[in-house]
């Protein structure tokens, strides 16, 4: 069976890994395999994919880690691969917007049931919001999320990948408030180590200046101070 679908599998133990992709292949699945949960970020930062399948225990950044930052950028579904048994880990897990668990060890026939599951839901209802993910706002921006295109009254911007990934967190999660250290773990995916607060002042600062973007009269980045940044567009 053809199912022409992208899945991205961040698992450590290569025997899992090989067994879980060599079937998955053979249903027609495209599979790629990341060791590291770094490794599966910089993959999934790469390539679109419809489906992502995370161990939990994983080297560099873990899988809740993991299940963070990839939530915060987009609603694909995540399914969690763990051998830990614990309600703890399972409810944090879902918490952090996985969107289903299963205990290693698994039957690859349950495995497929539950890909082919989540993905009919999520084609679904990515048919659904295609259509909304160039968005404008008030005062002249539009957001092009699909395309990675962002234009100010018409005007296309030459944003650097950096100021792209902080405007793409910052606009998929309105008014939520950000820290400099938050931002910098998820666009850097490195922990703040004292120079991480300067870099995203550079980046904030030269994103602003090229929307146009007066910080004493804010209409997309908002500074809250001793906290952070939000994102304030108004929809049109």
């Amino acid at each position: 069976m053809k199912h022409e679908a992208n899945v991205l599998l961040v698992e450590d133990d290569k025997e899992i890994a090989r067994i879980v992709c060599d079937h998955l292949r053979s249903e027609g699945y495209g599979v790629t395999w990341a060791s590291t949960g770094r490794e599966g970020w910089e993959d999934y930062k790469l390539s679109p994919y419809d489906i992502v399948l995370v161990d939990l225990m994983l080297p560099e950044v873990d899988g809740f880690t993991l299940c963070r930052s990839i939530r915060k950028e987009s609603d694909v579904p995540i399914l969690i691969l763990s051998a830990r048994l614990e309600d703890e880990s399972k409810i944090r897990g879902l918490d952090l917007g996985a969107d289903d668990y299963v205990t290693k060890p698994f039957s690859l026939e349950e495995l497929s049931a539950r890909i082919a599951s989540h993905l009919r839901r999520y084609l679904r209802y990515q048919n659904q919001q295609d259509t909304d993910r160039d968005i404008h706002y008030a005062h002249g921006l539009r957001i092009d999320f699909l395309s990675k295109r962002v234009r100010l009254h018409e005007e296309l911007l030459q944003l650097t990948a950096k100021e792209w990934d902080l405007l793409c967190l910052m606009a998929n999660n309105p008014f939520e408030i950000f820290s400099k250290s938050a931002l910098y773990e998820h666009v850097w995916q490195q922990p703040e180590d004292g120079n991480g607060n300067n870099t995203v002042t550079v980046h904030i600062k030269s994103l602003r200046a090229k929307l146009q973007d007066d910080t004493r009269s804010s209409t997309f980045i908002q500074t809250v101070w001793g906290v952070g940044y939000r994102f304030i567009g108004e929809v049109l």
